[in-house]
C-alpha cells in the first residue's frame, strides 16, 4: 500500500508540475483593449449586462451593413471588407459574446436565440431601423436566426460559409469539425476543461491552417490575435459551453420563410462547412443568389478578398439601386 501510495503521489507531483508548466493563463483585458481597441473602436452597453466590443464605419447616411464574424474569430476578420466598402457604405460589427473584446455572457446564455437578440440590440443602440446583415461561418447562423425572428429589419443577408442549414452528417455538432483539431478538441468532454487553462499557440496554428485553403493567409499577427481573443477571460469558457451544446440549425420551414434577398458566399474547399450547405440554403431560400469559389476554405472574406468584394458589390449594387 505504501508503495502504491508512493507511485501515486509522484503522478499527482508530476501532473501538477506539468499543468503549471503548460498552462496558458488568460489574457489581461486591459492590455488587450491597448492592443485591439484603438480607434475606431467602441464599447456599447447593451441589455443583461453585456457590453459589446464594436466599430462602426463609414457615411452616417449610407445604407447599413451589419457583420457577424463566425466561432472563435472577432470583427477584424472583416477587416477587407471593410477597407473596400466603407467609403460607401456604413460598415457595423461586433464581437459577439464569448469572443473577442466583448468576452463571456454574465447570463452564460450562447444559445442561438440569444445571439440573435443581441444584434437587435445593438441595432436598437446605434438607431438602426433596417439594414443588411451578413454573417461569416456560425455568424451566418445568427444572421439566419435574426432575419427568422425580426424579419422587419433585415433588407437583405450576405452568407459567407455560413452555418445554421441542417447537417445530416453529423448533426450533433456547432459545425463540420472535419479536418479542424482545434473544433474538434473543444467537442471532446474532459479534455475540453483541461482545454480551459492549457491552450497552446501552436494548437491554434494548426487550426487556423487547417481552416483556410490558400497560403499566406494566416500569418504570426493573425494567429498571435486567435490566440490571445481566445484566453480573454471568459472566452475560453464560453467556448466549451457553446461546443457541448447540441447543434442548433434552423429548421427548413424557418428558412425558406425568409423572404429577405440573400447571398450566399462559399469555397469549394470548405472543410468545416462543406459547399453543400450553401447550396442547400441557396435551394431553400426563396430569393438568394450563390457564388462559389474553387480553391477557397473556410474564410472567402480573407481568402478571395478582390472576388468577394466584386462579387458582393455587384449584388448590392443590382439588389438595392433604387
Amino acid at each position: 500500500m505504501k508503495w502504491f501510495l508512493r507511485i501515486a503521489g509522484t503522478l499527482i507531483a508530476v501532473l501538477v508540475i506539468a499543468f503549471l508548466i503548460f498552462r496558458t493563463p488568460d489574457t489581461d483585458p486591459a492590455e488587450m483593449r491597448a492592443k485591439y481597441a484603438g480607434e475606431p473602436s467602441q464599447f456599447v452597453e447593451i441589455g443583461g449586462g453585456v457590453t459589446v466590443h464594436l466599430r462602426d464605419e463609414g457615411p452616417r447616411d449610407a445604407p447599413v451593413i451589419m457583420l457577424l464574424h463566425g466561432s472563435n474569430a472577432d470583427i477584424f476578420t472583416w477587416d477587407p471588407w471593410v477597407d473596400a466598402l466603407s467609403d460607401e457604405y456604413r460598415i457595423v460589427r461586433f464581437d459577439q459574446v464569448g469572443h473577442g473584446l466583448t468576452g463571456a455572457d454574465p447570463r452564460e446564455d450562447y444559445s442561438r436565440a440569444n445571439y440573435a437578440d443581441d444584434v437587435r440590440e445593438v441595432a436598437d443602440v446605434l438607431g438602426l431601423d433596417r439594414f443588411i446583415l451578413g454573417g461569416s461561418s456560425m455568424g451566418g447562423k445568427h444572421a439566419l436566426a435574426f432575419a427568422a425572428r425580426y424579419p422587419e429589419r433585415v433588407r437583405g443577408l450576405i452568407l459567407v460559409a455560413a452555418s445554421g442549414a441542417p447537417m445530416p452528417d453529423d448533426p450533433g455538432q456547432e459545425d463540420d469539425d472535419s479536418g479542424n483539431i482545434g473544433f474538434a478538441i473543444a467537442q471532446m468532454p474532459g479534455v475540453n476543461r483541461i482545454a480551459e487553462q492549457v491552450t497552446p499557440r501552436f494548437l491554434i496554428a494548426q487550426s487556423l491552417e487547417e481552416t483556410v485553403a490558400v497560403d499566406g493567409v494566416v500569418n504570426e499577427a493573425m494567429i498571435d490575435r486567435y490566440w490571445e481573443m481566445l484566453r480573454y477571460p471568459g472566452n475560453r469558457a464560453a467556448t466549451m459551453a457553446r461546443f457541448s451544446s447540441p447543434y442548433d440549425p434552423l429548421t427548413e420551414q424557418q428558412v425558406a420563410a425568409i423572404e429577405a434577398p440573400a447571398l450566399i458566399l462559399h469555397g469549394e474547399e470548405d472543410r468545416l462547412i462543406p459547399v453543400a450547405a450553401g447550396r442547400w440554403l441557396d435551394d431553400t431560400l426563396p430569393n438568394s443568389r450563390i457564388e462559389t469559389y474553387s480553391g477557397i476554405g473556410h474564410l472567402p472574406q480573407e481568402e478571395a478578398v478582390e472576388s468577394t468584394v466584386s462579387d458582393l458589390e455587384s449584388w448590392l449594387e443590382t439588389t438595392f439601386d433604387e
